[in-house]
């Protein structure tokens, strides 16, 4: 009995399915890593990388050498967080046909842009993208608020004369400069040049997402020396995830056995990782996780971090006695008498430095935790016999399977099966929410984990 539940206890942490079926599903598209930029002029060049690497994996956007000011437009609308609405507006210098005007317009919606000229093919100076950025980013309020003593401090920190710069402008550069929107790296530029470089461009639009809440977001990197205490924090502030509206559907599928178990999460934890870059580790235990992240440190492999809460449901027999609750673990009885398990639990998201990086990720998990006997010794505290790891673009020594996914609002569930059980559950669950958002889409999966769905133990 005791190797039937631990069994059951890894079905319910990595919630798995296992329908038969033949139908395949095609792969979500997959966004390659771009080149990482040298732009060691900067001093503060390893963010400056990221911002350029995010904006061409999540976005789309590459700046050329020497940006024009409609460039920045279209790239501040692409990357803006809002929905606005209005009457269309009316610029003198371009119309409606024009490729630029949509994201023009946009911005003018959002009061943005605040003048009926454009001047798209017009040089994108500093203190253009500033004025643009500062809106955008949502500080402008905040300027507003500067007397002139302090515009003026701010000004000076830049190496502006205060004369150069007046009203309002002047207020919206400085309230740039203390907040970070204006890095101190980009400083010299922005006061000597007379068009930006691409990395600028980059940078000010990577600063726009991070004010907005719209760049990756991490609790810290493994190379931090408090990432052990927020690690903690992040767990223990976290709880069983209810989400009752979406756990009745795949309930109800759990009871029917269509499927054997599911996660639920909150997209709102959501790492925003770089896909080509992440992967995805699961598992119940922090301890576990201060451990592996440790075991990162000691072989020198740096990663950003996210903690994204997560509940795992499964069916607790009723033979197996009477279940006992906690805070973490609770139990819902079924008709047959039968209990609908839910145990908190986590996904780790891991960002890495490179592919290299996410390549050695699978051999160390193998080595150090990875249980393979009853005996062995010298593996990370709770190391499973399937250990859950998993990447949704292409790797080698991975297996594919798919993830059913159905989400609700802010919450989704999902479920992992072979890729010939991936139709039933999918058409499943669209029968019991026809009008539901649901998806399915290739993961490559570690080994231990694909045997597993195939009915393998150890």
């Amino acid at each position: 009995m005791k190797k039937v539940l631990l069994k059951t206890v890894v079905a319910a942490s990595v919630a798995l399915s296992v329908l038969p079926s033949t139908s395949l599903f095609a792969s979500n598209p997959v966004t390659e890593a771009a080149s990482m930029s040298t732009v060691s002029q900067y001093a503060g060049a390893d963010t400056i990388e990221g911002y350029v690497q995010f904006l061409s994996n999540k976005y789309g956007i590459v700046f050329e050498a020497k940006p024009t000011k409609g460039d920045f437009i279209k790239a501040v609308a692409k990357v803006l967080p809002v929905n606005v609405e209005s009457d269309d507006p009316v610029f003198t210098d371009i119309d409606s046909s024009d490729p630029l005007y949509p994201s023009a317009a946009k911005l003018y919606k959002a009061s943005i842009i605040t003048t009926n000229t454009v001047h798209g093919d017009a040089k994108l100076t500093p203190l253009a993208a500033l004025y643009i950025a500062v809106k955008a980013a949502g500080i402008q309020e905040l300027s507003y608020t500067y007397p002139s003593a302090k515009v003026e401090a701010s000004l000076k920190k830049l190496g502006f004369s205060p004369s150069r710069i007046q009203g309002k402008a002047g207020s919206e550069i400085a309230a740039a400069v203390d907040t970070g929107l204006l890095p101190s790296s980009l400083y010299k530029e922005t006061v000597t040049a007379k068009q930006v470089s691409s990395e600028y461009a980059a940078a000010l639009l990577g600063q726009v997402l991070e004010l907005n809440g719209n760049y990756k977001h991490s609790i810290g990197k493994t190379s931090d020396a408090d990432i052990y205490s927020k690690l903690s924090d992040a767990y223990n502030t976290s709880d069983l995830i209810a989400a009752p509206d979406l756990r009745a559907i795949v309930n109800e599928a759990l009871e029917n056995n269509e499927i054997t178990g599911y996660n639920l999460k909150d997209t709102r934890f959501n790492s925003n990782f770089i896909d080509s870059l992440k992967l995805t580790y699961g598992h119940d235990d922090v301890k576990h996780a201060k451990q592996l992240i440790g075991l990162l440190r000691s072989e020198g492999i740096q990663a950003d971090i996210q903690l994204e809460p997560k509940t795992s449901a499964f069916i607790y027999l009723k033979e197996w006695g009477e279940p006992k609750e906690t805070d973490n673990y609770k139990v819902e009885q079924i008709a047959n008498g039968n209990y609908i398990a839910y145990a908190k639990e986590y996904d780790l998201e891991l960002e890495f430095n490179n592919i290299d990086d996410k390549n050695r990720f699978n051999n160390i998990v193998l080595a150090y935790a990875k249980k393979n006997s009853d005996e062995q010794k010298d593996l990370l505290y709770g190391s499973w016999w399937q250990p859950l790891y998993y990447s949704s673009t292409a790797l080698s020594n991975y297996e594919v399977i798919v993830n059913n996914k159905i989400a609700k609002g802010n919450y989704y569930a999902q479920s992992f099966t072979l890729e010939e059980n991936a139709k039933k559950v999918s058409d499943s669950l669209k029968k019991r929410a026809p009008g539901a958002d649901i998806s399915s889409y290739k993961l490559w999966v570690d080994v231990p984990f694909y045997n597993y769905l195939q009915g393998g133990y150890e």
